[in-house]
């Protein structure tokens, strides 16, 4: 069942109405309060000129997270191969004598 759900979203104080699957509701109700504490704590920690300001610099640090989540799972693919490797060359010599 394809059923949408409609709900309000509020971020930096505007309502933006949406209509989701109703297995997103969670997520973007999270998202939407991490958004609000983040904003919250630049104003609080920086002389901010207006919203629009605080608004790209939330998108920054979530970007700037997206992307080096994504490194760090490079990374591990990377180390997670090479433990693969070894131990398969340790069988492969096991097996060969």
């Amino acid at each position: 069942m394809d059923e949408k759900l409609k709900i309000k979203i509020s971020i930096a104080d505007r309502v933006y109405p949406l209509t989701v699957e109703f297995s997103q509701e969670e997520g973007l109700r999270t998202a939407s309060k991490k958004i609000d504490l983040m904003i919250k704590q630049f104003e609080e920690n920086y002389a901010v000129r207006d919203k629009q300001d605080v608004l790209a610099m939330c998108a920054l640090q979530f970007a700037s997270q997206l992307e080096q989540k994504q490194i760090d799972k490079s990374t591990d693919n990377v180390e997670t191969n090479e433990r693969l490797k070894k131990i398969n060359n340790l069988l492969a010599d096991y097996l060969d004598k």
